[in-house]
């Protein structure tokens, strides 16, 4: 058997006279973790959705297992054993584990009947491949987001899968679940199996791959073997050009009152004694392991959490903060770090996002809103922002990921806030948008906004804030100085304890 999964050539494929994939050729074998990296809008998804027949080609050739095919539907890409693992993992929530991994198999045999006894069976079979225990019983639910990524991938064992793609696979676990998830990987690949690992978290991409394609515009522009990439390479191939960044220096005034100060904050087993400040032009990050209070710390400060005792002050002024009007009212803004679900109204326009927290200003004496004054405002955020649309008309669900995070902000920036808390600011963004936001951030910062800025990404906090703060267990454990620290000891810190 050849050493081949995949092999395609000449693929070009165009939306409405737009192409989004032009002359691409890629080769996957067996037993190898290939990863496809590119930005967002670069064509990725596209040929995700080529491999897998949901779309259809305009023109090349695709061979799969030495066979080719003129054409190629879903089923047909299932059953020569190509598996995707998209970011939504395709499991259904009100199903058991055991349910979600054996009835597909249960299915496919024509069964009139369920015989539970052989479902708990195959999913014991398959989790027991992938050396994990989970609650069979359990719902997906109620599972943590590395379980699901783990069902899903014994969901597509029980298939016969050859190849596995993973979309954006680490984007929501934990550094210590990013680990025993690369472990899965390569015990699978010693069993045969090849990985396309598609990912925008360059330093997991060089840790994991061994063959490295990188697309720019529709294009393959660099196809490699791990070796030859390191950050700086993948980041020109990607964007065409050299990103450097520079850290955020601070130096706090003295004489100033915080922004913002927290003393002694505590929220059920959630938080628990947490004194912190702002200062007006200060970055502070806040990390910790998923559980650690980080995204509790953000909600409490927004008014989403109850407190139930400790002292918030903004500009040195005692407030009580036990709703979300009540941030705003203090000049407090919150971007979440689920912006598709949290942050955007997906169907509506990009316009109507960005003047959604400032609708009321833009009303006449009449009630009614001024449609000038709200394009003029939409214009000029989509403008000092660069969101890139060619029509702020359009749905927001139309953007890539880091132009929907610009949306989000340009929403919270249009309310001229005084404290900005950013949850997993660039989760999900290409590397070009993501070092843009950074230098947005460090901008607002020079500006005399104070941001406090939540995230696990490490080099995204050595690069972007002055003072780190580490949660663990609902509590402060250690402030953190990005000069006088690595990357390395930073992760060390993280898994502690």
């Amino acid at each position: 058997m050849s050493d081949e999964i995949i092999r395609l050539t000449g693929i070009y494929k165009s939306f409405a006279g737009v192409r989004a994939l032009i002359d691409v050729d890629l080769t996957i074998e067996r037993s190898r973790i290939h990863c496809l990296v590119g930005e967002n809008g670069c064509g990725k998804s596209t040929l995700i959705k080529i491999i897998s027949g949901v779309y259809t080609r305009d023109a090349g050739r695709v061979v799969i297992n030495g066979k080719e095919f003129d054409e190629l539907h879903p089923i047909t890409s299932i059953r020569e054993g190509i598996q995707v693992i998209y970011q939504d993992f395709s499991l259904f929530p009100n199903l058991t584990v055991a349910e979600n991994i054996a009835l597909n198999e249960q299915l496919a045999e024509g069964r009139r009947l369920v015989n539970w006894r052989e479902v708990r069976r195959i999913a014991q079979e398959a989790l027991a491949r992938i050396e994990v225990d989970i609650p069979l019983n359990a719902r997906v639910e109620d599972v943590s987001v590395a379980n699901k990524q783990l069902i899903a991938i014994a969901k597509a064992l029980r298939q016969n899968a050859q190849l596995i793609i993973m979309d954006e696979p680490t984007s929501a676990l934990t550094e210590r679940e990013v680990r025993a998830l690369f472990s899965v990987i390569r015990r699978l690949q010693q069993t045969g199996i090849a990985f396309l690992f598609v990912s925008h978290k360059l330093n997991e991409v060089l840790e994991i791959s061994e063959t490295i394609a990188v697309m720019r515009n529709g294009r393959i522009v660099s196809v490699g073997d791990r070796s030859e990439y390191d950050t700086e390479r993948l980041t020109f191939e990607m964007t065409g050009q050299k990103i450097a960044e520079r850290n955020y220096e601070f130096t706090p005034d003295v004489g100033a009152p915080a922004l913002l100060r927290v003393e002694g904050l505590n929220a059920g087993a959630a938080l628990r004694d947490v004194s912190l400040e702002v200062r007006a032009g200060e970055i502070v990050g806040v990390t910790g392991l998923l559980g650690s209070g980080r995204t509790e710390l953000a909600l409490a400060l927004f008014g989403l959490l109850t407190v139930d005792s400790g002292d918030i002050y903004v500009e040195n002024k005692p407030v009580r903060i036990r709703s979300v009007q009540d941030a705003i009212a203090h000049g407090i803004g919150y971007v979440p770090e689920d912006r598709l679900t949290e942050g955007l109204f997906l169907e509506q326009s990009i316009g109507r996002n960005v003047v959604v927290r400032t609708v009321e200003r833009l009303r006449g004496a009449l009630g009614f809103t001024d449609l000038q004054k709200m394009d003029a405002q939409v214009k000029e955020w989509v403008g000092s922002l660069r969101i890139k649309t060619g029509n702020p008309d359009l749905p927001a669900k139309t953007l890539s990921g880091g132009n929907q995070q610009r949306v989000v902000l340009a929403k919270w920036l249009a309310s001229n806030p005084r404290i900005l808390i950013l949850n997993g600011p660039t989760v999900g963004v290409d590397v070009g948008s993501k070092n843009e936001l950074h230098e947005m951030i460090k901008r607002l910062a020079g500006e005399g906004m104070g941001l406090l800025v939540i995230s696990d990404d490490i080099p995204e906090l050595l690069q972007t804030c002055n003072r780190i703060l580490l949660l663990r267990h609902g509590r402060i454990v250690e402030e953190i100085m990005p000069p006088q620290t690595d990357a390395n000891e930073l992760a060390a810190k993280l898994v502690e304890g």
